[in-house]
């Protein structure tokens, strides 16, 4: 199997730097394994789309999307779970 590019949004990028140090070398391993199985055992997929999708580390969660054809995932998100779902951020 080709492992997968992954490219982070800004907003990725800028929820990272809210998160306490302890927990990102957890989530960045969490992501970079993905390269290699893009639905890992405890991914789900988000309600009313078609291509993002979820995995849980801890309190944290990472919302992602995956394109098979250009072996790309996209990490959008990398929030508290309290904060992940909500719209008006």
């Amino acid at each position: 199997m080709d492992s997968y590019n992954i490219q982070w949004k800004r907003s990725a990028e800028k929820d990272l730097r809210s998160i306490d140090r302890q927990y990102i070398s957890r989530i960045l391993e969490a992501v970079e394994s993905l390269s290699d199985n893009p639905f890992p055992v405890q991914h789900c997929k988000l309600y009313g789309t078609n291509f993002s999708y979820r995995i849980r580390i801890g309190n944290y969660r990472v919302v992602y999307q995956v394109d098979s054809e250009k072996k790309v995932i996209t990490v959008f998100h990398v929030r508290h779970r309290k904060d992940i779902y909500r719209r008006d951020r």
